[in-house]
């Protein structure tokens, strides 16, 4: 880690052109930042060097930085360097990679970015570090498009910017997956409004994405950079590389194999297997329309990148409408449409045949890749429950009955009963997600059983019951911290995969200390998946006002149990409540303002240093640690959702305590300055959901001012 609050102005003498104030560091701060430029820091090789991970702290502020050092045997060097230095020490915007600094101490030049987590699009893309579905990649394309039509006509530069090297590895994803242009080392200043239209120039750039138009004469236009946009819209579409060697023999390059694709009839099977089927026709067709012009011979053909921006945005507008009417439609599950009987209305009377034939169809058809359920039959589950004794039924509330069972295995068994009709509403998506989903802290579903009317679902059994009854127990007198500890981190974890990585992505709706059971280990294993919702792109959903009461309110958002608004920060919430309530000792309270009286009363003597009162004596841990992870429990309750941090944040706070320290200095300061009383604010994960009526003009005025194209 280093720090740095001195700024200094980047340019030379000769430098006509005012220039932003950017950091200069020594070689010795860099070194430390890097651990000594340390291989295991390493995030990224390209043709000016490697970029390293590193941490440093400027004024108040730290920050987690992509540190980029020239490799003295790289064909880029001096020019390359300053050029990035000056073109981003100029240009801001909320599609660009900010520059934060730079070192220049002898042969050493480095320079220090904003860091983006969830690195490149050509990663995303070509080496399948997470499948992007398309939604999330028309969103990319829309914000590169932006980034570049600023570069070209609103940066402020008199003359504007060509990039000069477009291409998927030079478009980074933040922590919201919001792009942004990087690699600034082969811009030049290009003409607006001047009778030249070109700047004579050597040729470079990056094979594959190359302006046929300037890679024969050297004349290099904005429309060079359209073209390169071209490529990385085919590359988004089809999943190949601009140079693939897995195209056929006749092609090396990815837009003469896509042009011939196209002329013979082929859209359709050019597409990316993995996104095929979510694409709606006419979207597909304007998105090639789009992609083939950016790529025509003749640059003056070309549309420009302001007009790229409106093409996506349309799309955009048709893909969601699309969807909007596949779901009115019929309902899908992991990619397979299901039948309407199969998702009943709550309440809706349906006849026994019709609930069992509607669980047949999903459990028959719903398999997970590697997990297919079993089929048990009924003396099985007879045989080890002891003929369903008494002695065997386990406490509950989600099913009409439930017991625990030894198969003959000798394999510990919970076996759910229910044969209401209501059956098939509540428990129909928590067997399609448990089907599909695994992780070592999520309840396995291990199969079922349908006798007349009756439906048994399986599960693993967890020996140590819930969290709720761990931490209520009244004979209990000590908590180990180490047990509460791996609870804590098992529940982050596996949230972090249901919001990220899941085969779609699940908000569960309902985190509580009653729904986490524990096994003969004390891992954790989240279960009941009722009000689970597979959510889109848009990561925020309005769930029905009256349907909230049927979940655990002491755990709800604000904005999840007053308007009913859901969105991953609700589990964010619901996360940081379980944190209090095991660090505090708190028991539940079902009344939602009682327990709101508990959490200010949390923040109050968080504020006053007088965390004594409220941990929970009994147990064994040091102060340091309980106040950190109270501290955790308490950025996760903030109520605007927007200051809540990520469970990918959370789950690097439980793990480093280092990652902490800004996230509360901020909170500290807010709640100081509110009163320890935080007002409503929007769900704002992706800027896609705002909390109330708004006027949708206003507020894309309001993005529009914020990110100035």
């Amino acid at each position: 880690m280093f720090s740095h609050t001195a700024t200094h102005e980047v340019g030379s003498s000769s430098s006509s052109e005012s220039l932003q104030p950017c950091l200069q560091f020594t070689f010795s701060e860099i070194q430390v930042a890097t651990q000594n430029f340390d291989e295991s820091l390493v995030i990224g090789r390209g043709g000016f060097g490697k970029v390293y991970k590193g941490t440093i702290t400027y004024g108040e502020t730290l920050s987690t930085a992509a540190i980029k050092r020239l490799d003295l045997s790289s064909r880029q060097g001096a020019s390359e360097f300053w050029a990035e230095v000056k073109m981003l020490s100029k240009l801001r915007h909320c599609h660009l990679v900010s520059l934060i600094g730079y070192c220049n101490d002898g042969q050493e030049m480095i320079l220090v970015y904003e860091y983006m987590p969830h690195g490149t699009l050509e990663d995303h893309l070509h080496k399948r570090v997470t499948s992007l579905a398309w939604m999330r990649r028309l969103r990319t394309c829309i914000g590169a498009a932006r980034g570049l039509d600023y570069l070209h006509t609103g940066t402020g530069i008199k003359h504007g910017v060509i990039h000069r090297d477009v291409k998927s590895s030079n478009i980074l994803l933040d922590e919201n997956w919001a792009a942004k242009i990087s690699d600034f080392g082969l811009s030049k200043i290009g003409p607006i409004n001047q009778p030249s239209t070109y700047v004579n120039t050597l040729v470079k750039g990056t094979f594959g994405y190359f302006d046929p138009e300037y890679f024969a004469t050297g004349r290099l236009t904005r429309k060079s950079d359209v073209f390169a946009f071209g490529v990385i819209l085919f590359e988004v579409l089809c999943g190949k590389k601009a140079v693939d060697n897995s195209l056929d023999e006749e092609h090396w390059g990815l837009v003469q194999w896509v042009q011939d694709s196209i002329k013979e009839g082929r859209i359709k099977q050019i597409v990316d297997s993995s996104i095929r089927e979510s694409i709606s026709p006419k979207c597909m067709k304007k998105f090639v329309q789009l992609a083939s012009h950016c790529l025509h011979d003749h640059p003056k053909h070309r549309p420009t990148m302001a007009q790229v921006v409106v093409g996506l945005e349309y799309m955009l507008a048709l893909q969601e409408k699309a969807n909007k009417a596949l779901k009115h439609a019929g309902k899908t599950v992991f990619g397979k449409k299901i039948p309407m009987f199969v998702f009943p209305s709550n309440g809706e009377n349906l006849d026994g045949d019709i609930s069992l034939k509607s669980l047949r169809y999903l459990l028959d058809t719903i398999q997970g890749e590697n997990h297919i359920l079993r089929r048990f039959d009924f003396d099985t589950i007879r045989v080890a429950t002891e003929n369903f004794s008494e002695a065997n039924k386990v406490s509950q509330v989600r099913f009409n009955f439930m017991y625990k069972g030894k198969l003959q295995n000798g394999q510990d068994i919970a076996i759910a009963e229910s044969f209401s009709n209501r059956f098939v509403g509540n428990h129909m998506g928590e067997v399609s997600i448990l089907v599909k989903c695994e992780h070592e802290n999520l309840v396995k579903l291990l199969g079922y059983c349908i006798e007349g009317p009756k439906v048994f679902l399986i599960y693993e059994f967890a020996s140590n019951a819930s969290i709720s009854r761990l931490l209520h127990d009244p004979i209990s007198t000590h908590l180990e911290w180490n047990k509460l500890y791996k609870i804590i981190l098992g529940v982050a974890r596996v949230l972090v995969y249901l919001h990220k990585h899941a085969p779609i992505r699940i908000i569960h709706g309902n985190v509580g200390s009653r729904n986490i059971l524990l096994d003969e280990s004390f891992d954790p294993k989240l279960s009941d998946f009722r009000f689970a919702t597979a959510i889109n792109e848009t990561d925020c959903i309005h769930v029905d006002f009256f349907d909230v009461f049927d979940r655990t309110i002491g755990y709800m958002a604000p904005e999840y149990y007053g308007e009913g608004f859901l969105s991953t920060k609700a589990d964010v919430y619901s996360l940081g409540v379980l944190v209090l309530e095991i660090i505090a000792g708190h028991q539940r309270r079902d009344h939602f303002l009682r327990y709101y009286s508990f959490l200010q009363d949390v923040y109050r003597n968080w504020l006053e240093g007088t965390l004594s009162n409220i941990i929970d004596p009994r147990i064994d841990a040091d102060s340091s640690s309980m106040t950190r992870f109270l501290e955790i429990g308490l950025l996760c309750v903030q109520e605007d959702a927007a200051d809540r941090p990520t469970m990918e944040e959370v789950v690097s706070m439980l793990l480093d305590s280092s990652s902490l320290t800004l996230p509360v200095l901020k909170m500290r300061a807010r709640m100081t300055r509110e009163g320890s009383s935080c007002t409503n604010g929007n769900v704002d994960d992706d800027n896609s959901c705002f909390r109330g009526d708004y006027d949708k003009s206003a507020v894309e005025e309001f993005l529009s001012d914020l990110c100035p194209r």
